[in-house]
């Protein structure tokens, strides 16, 4: 194999695979990126069994071949040559080497067979659909603060889609929760995506996803089977396994008769939690709400470390209550209100609170509260 490649070319896309290889592999060719060079593309894929990411780019190909080497070497390598650089890949010779060679810098190293790379195989028969990739960006960013890192609920470390049908219509839903909290998003349904099954998408390849939208074109082209889900964007592909476990009711826990509203501003809000919550305990860093008419309480008391007290105007005319919360879980939820104005929806201090913003009437949190 013989190919040229420019650099910033060539680091954009070892930037866009590597990621997904673990750093400590029991099995060394998951190390490894698989370079195939045909025609006038060179193909990089990257996999850790889980999700694979592959993507092609131009180059100059003057030996059509295929090899591996380590991923993470070879992104090291390129991000430390000069802007402008043309790298010239060979494998010819060198004791079946790989050489790399950028002006004045060159480096041989290990490889190994291509043929024993590990593809991820994606199934044939699913729902295949394409959406904006604003929206499913939109989707990612409002619900994965609350997927779970239990191992034990493995079901909940990750985000559930699924196609939804509600009072305003047909919808593209996305979910995630920890059971202390829940995020919910709505989106256009997009064509085709009607008959799609529910899935439960893994943190690493709801984060994976996320990082590669920044860089996305316009649409992204979805295809979900059983098993497995793939995004296809214009020259790189990511396939991933599907949890295999059942997404929990997650409508039984959104309360219908919470009738006690509060209305305040979420930045204040927001960074009086943050202030108050210095001195909460490490473990529940818990904070207790205070309301009666028209004015809030933010509470913190902490025997080790001491107490803080914060006031704040806000509109509410419902009966007092006295209320806890994780203070990161509040933060959290705040960072995600895009208008002015936050919506609490309060039924008594030990039942799910309803969060919402009132101009993104598609997004919807909860917050189950702490004794306090």
């Amino acid at each position: 194999m013989k190919v040229t490649i420019e650099r910033s070319v060539f680091l954009k896309a070892l930037g866009h695979v590597q990621s997904v290889v673990e750093r400590r592999n029991t099995i060394p060719i998951l190390s490894n990126v698989l370079l195939q060079a045909e025609g006038s593309i060179l193909s990089l894929t990257a996999t850790d069994l889980d999700i694979e990411i592959a993507e092609q780019v131009t180059a100059d190909v003057e030996t059509p071949g295929a090899i591996t080497a380590s991923a993470l070497t070879l992104y090291e390598i390129v991000r430390r040559l000069p802007e402008g650089a043309q790298v010239r890949l060979d494998t010819d010779g060198d004791n079946g080497r790989l050489k790399l060679s950028a002006g004045k810098s060159e480096f041989s190293l290990a490889v190994l067979p291509d043929q024993d790379f590990p593809m991820l195989t994606a199934a044939q028969d699913g729902t295949t659909f394409t959406m904006p990739a604003p929206a499913l960006r939109r989707l990612i960013d409002k619900t994965r603060f609350a997927m779970s890192q239990e191992e034990t609920r493995y079901y909940l470390n990750g985000v559930y889609f699924h196609a939804h049908e509600d009072d305003d219509g047909p919808c593209l839903r996305a979910v995630a929760t920890d059971g202390h909290r829940l995020a919910r998003l709505n989106t256009a349904l997009p064509d085709g995506a009607a008959s799609m099954p529910g899935v439960i998408i893994p943190r690493k390849a709801v984060t994976e996803l996320r990082r590669l939208l920044d860089d996305a074109e316009e649409t992204v082209q979805v295809m979900v089977s059983e098993s497995k889900v793939r995004f296809t964007f214009a020259t790189l592909t990511l396939t991933s396994k599907l949890i295999d476990g059942t997404f929990p009711d997650y409508q039984r826990v959104i309360p219908s008769g919470n009738d006690r509203i509060l209305k305040l501003d979420n930045k204040d809000f927001s960074r009086a939690v943050d202030r108050v919550s210095t001195v909460s305990a490490d473990k529940t860093r818990s904070v207790k709400m205070v309301l009666d008419a028209d004015r809030l309480k933010l509470m913190v008391n902490n025997p080790e470390a001491g107490s803080a007290l914060e006031e704040l105007s806000v509109d509410f005319d419902a009966e007092g209550l006295e209320i806890g919360f994780n203070a990161k879980y509040l933060i959290d939820v705040s960072h995600q209100i895009d208008g002015e104005t936050v919506t609490f929806k309060f039924a008594d201090p030990s039942s799910p609170t309803i969060i919402y913003d009132e101009e993104d009437t598609d997004a919807l949190y909860v917050l189950m509260p702490l004794r306090v």
